[in-house]
């Protein structure tokens, strides 16, 4: 089966190629721009955040074409989600390959109008071109050909392409309608899982990602007149303290092989009214990206018995909070990654851990077997000016239907 793929791919190259093109073109041209919603009104073109629905309808179409049935969850409408299935789910093992439909803002700096694609020398360029609708495009192919090349019957597990919403940006209800919906809701029935959301021109595979911790912490004082601020306690001096303290924190750790040390950063601050005032508080966010071994009520305690090192009365608090992960490099789904890779991309993709995180961490999470892999520069994302290899978009559908065979024949 895998030589029939080759085969076809070899001989019908150029046709591939400029569906990919043609998919990835129209999708950019949808404008499903994903902020926090006090942001909305900069785009008053938007009726709500993202409107997926644009590049879902493409989506549909597509499938409805190809003759690949699917199916359609959302939290709200004009927010979907849509994982089209190919194969028979014989042998209870499923594929799931999931790409976002929305987008960050195009921003300054452009060349071209970012939402008009232009191919030139091999590229394309545009937002969304990588992040995330070129590979999308790459998935949706490699569906319709694993269709129409190998069938359902050739398939004893089931290819799960999906195309989700709600990735780029977080509103503070923190209300999801993408995969940590699809997870909760308990609609997604997968195996494995790869996300092509990491760039890295598929040299690496993300098997790990840190954890993440928000914090707030504020510093409560007094607020008074200015030309008397024996009478107030100021807030900002009793931050300043506490701040050197966090500058010199050691957290207490195991260092992993795969994600390496914890990190922090103090990413905001804020206090004060006017010159004249005292201030009467003064609170700052912190970002921490954890490993494995490090509790959420470790770090809390860490915080709590820090500002205990230091006069004045502070409020801690912790607004978001997700686990480390990390999965053995010696899998099904990697060892597939890497020996495909050396015969059709002429190099083995090394794993690797991340700092940031993807749609993998929710999957992994929640049971699934999932890796950030895929195409593009990891240095194109959220640029002026992205761009995406379209050699590497048809390397990649071909990838994505020789791995399919290895898992699910």
């Amino acid at each position: 089966m895998k030589e029939k793929i080759k085969k076809y791919f070899s001989e019908n190259y150029k046709t591939i190629e400029k569906e990919i093109i043609d998919l990835t073109c129209e999708m950019v041209r949808e404008k499903t721009i994903n902020v926090i919603s006090e942001k909305l009104p900069e785009f008053p073109f938007l009726k709500f955040r993202g409107e997926e629905y644009r590049v879902g309808n493409i989506v549909k179409r597509e499938l409805d074409k190809w003759g690949i049935p699917y199916e359609e969850h959302s939290r709200m409408e004009g927010r979907p989600n849509i994982i089209g299935k190919v194969g028979t789910n014989k042998s209870g093992k499923r594929l799931l390959m999931a790409a976002h439909m929305d987008i960050v803002p195009a921003g300054d700096g452009w060349d071209t109008d970012p939402y008009d694609p232009v191919i030139k020398d091999g590229y394309i360029y545009g937002r969304g071109v990588l992040d995330d609708k070129g590979p999308l495009a790459s998935i949706m192919v490699a569906a319709k050909i694993l269709k129409n090349v190998i069938g359902d019957e050739g398939l004893s597990g089931e290819f799960q392409m999906a195309a989700l919403s709600d990735e780029e940006a977080e509103d503070p209800d923190g209300i999801d309608y993408g995969v940590k919906y699809l997870v909760d809701e308990n609609l997604l029935d997968a195996t494995f899982s790869i996300i092509p959301d990491i760039g890295e021109n598929m040299k690496r595979i993300d098997i790990a990602e840190k954890g993440r911790a928000v914090f707030k912490i504020t510093a409560i004082g007094k607020q008074a007149h200015g030309s008397t601020p024996e009478r107030g306690i100021n807030a900002i001096y009793k931050m300043a303290h506490l701040i050197e303290k966090i500058e010199n924190l050691k957290f207490k750790y195991e260092v992993s092989p795969t994600l390496g040390e914890p990190t922090l950063n103090l990413g905001e601050i804020h206090g004060g009214a006017a010159p004249n005032i005292v201030p009467g508080d003064c609170y700052i966010y912190i970002d921490i990206r954890s490993v494995p071994g490090m509790t959420k009520e470790y770090i809390l305690e860490t915080f709590n018995n820090l500002t205990k090192e230091v006069d004045g009365e502070f409020k801690v608090e912790l607004l978001s909070w997700n686990e480390p992960h990390e999965i053995s490099p010696d899998n099904d789904l990697v060892r597939s990654i890497q020996e495909n890779g050396k015969e059709v991309l002429g190099f083995v993709p090394e794993p690797f851990g991340m700092g940031g995180g993807t749609f993998a961490k929710t999957l992994n999470l929640a049971g699934i077997t999932s890796v950030g892999w895929g195409p593009g520069d990891d240095e194109a994302y959220h640029v002026a000016n992205e761009y995406v290899e379209i050699k590497q978009l048809v390397d990649f559908a071909l990838m994505t239907c020789l791995i399919s065979i290895d898992l699910l024949r």
